[in-house]
């Protein structure tokens, strides 16, 4: 069996750990003969620290699938952004202080200095009327190991690097909703969510179901031999391949009516619930499971 774990609102708990249950469970599916991979909108880096310190070893779909690296390490697949054709979009990004942007490159995920300082501001003037945003902004900052620069345009006008991932963040969701239009005039473009307060631009052939394609067939697997398991709707594309679909507890509503069943929260170890019950059977279970 290929199963492909997301991170963020599933592998990982809220404070952003690989619980105790969830590893064990982890490696008993490995044991067991399954390849356990994660399929993640994080860097490669940002990934592969909680799953090192968990003391676990997996292929890691990252980038929203934009970049396969294998258990060993090495890159298998790359599918970078057409990054001239993006410069317009990205130079009216520039000039919206409410967006918050991240450019995720072969060398960095980059970040413009003045761009983190506005939205702390901004989060710390409401934070009486909207005490839950200083959280979310924390959280956002948290999700990326980063390189700050003064100004973010002179990553996208520098011809060495390679883009592969463009995020958006807004506490402004008018215009989180106006930058994702921006976007998706563009061709080879998928746009796609982690966050109700984000938008993810890849390659259109840079999601979660076409690099769960080509890694099951790395290792030989019928796509009707996959397990997905996810909780926003940047893993609908993988639910649109795979042969059985797992939803979290805690998952937007889009992706459980995509799910063959539920499981509980990334809190309550519903990862861990939906693998102890694989392994204990021997093949995926075919019921709602809370």
């Amino acid at each position: 069996m290929f199963i492909a774990l997301d991170m963020d609102g599933t592998l990982l708990h809220s404070e952003g750990y690989i619980s105790p249950r969830n590893k064990d469970a982890i490696k008993k599916a490995q044991d067991a003969g399954h390849i356990v991979a994660i399929a993640t909108g994080r860097a490669y880096k940002d990934a592969y620290l909680p799953l090192e310190r968990a003391g676990l070893h997996c292929p890691i779909i990252g980038l929203n699938g934009a970049m396969i690296t294998l258990e060993s390490g090495a890159v298998m697949s790359e599918v970078p952004l057409h990054r001239q054709a993006f410069i317009p979009t990205l130079e009216w990004v520039r000039t919206q202080p409410d967006l918050y942007c991240e450019l995720y490159t072969n060398t960095a995920v980059y970040v413009g200095l003045h761009n983190r300082e506005h939205l702390e501001a901004l989060a710390y003037k409401v934070r009486e009327e909207h005490p839950d945003l200083q959280r979310i902004v924390q959280k956002q900052f948290q999700q990326a190991c980063v390189t700050y620069v003064e100004d973010i345009s002179q990553v996208w006008h520098d011809d060495s690097l390679i883009v592969y991932k463009i995020l958006i963040f807004s506490l402004n969701l008018h215009l989180l909703k106006e930058a994702s239009f921006q976007f998706a005039k563009l061709r080879d473009v998928a746009v796609t969510s982690s966050h109700p307060n984000n938008i993810e631009i890849n390659h259109q052939q840079a999601t979660k179901g076409e690099a769960i394609k080509k890694l099951a067939s790395y290792y030989g697997m019928e796509l009707s031999d996959t397990v997905v398991v996810g909780d926003s709707l940047n893993d609908l594309p993988m639910f649109a391949v795979a042969g059985y679909r797992v939803a979290m507890g805690n998952a937007a509503e889009a992706v459980k009516q995509q799910s063959d069943s539920i499981t509980a929260t990334n809190d309550e170890d519903g990862v861990a619930l939906i693998l102890e019950e694989l392994v204990q059977k021997g093949n995926v279970p075919r019921q709602r499971l809370v």
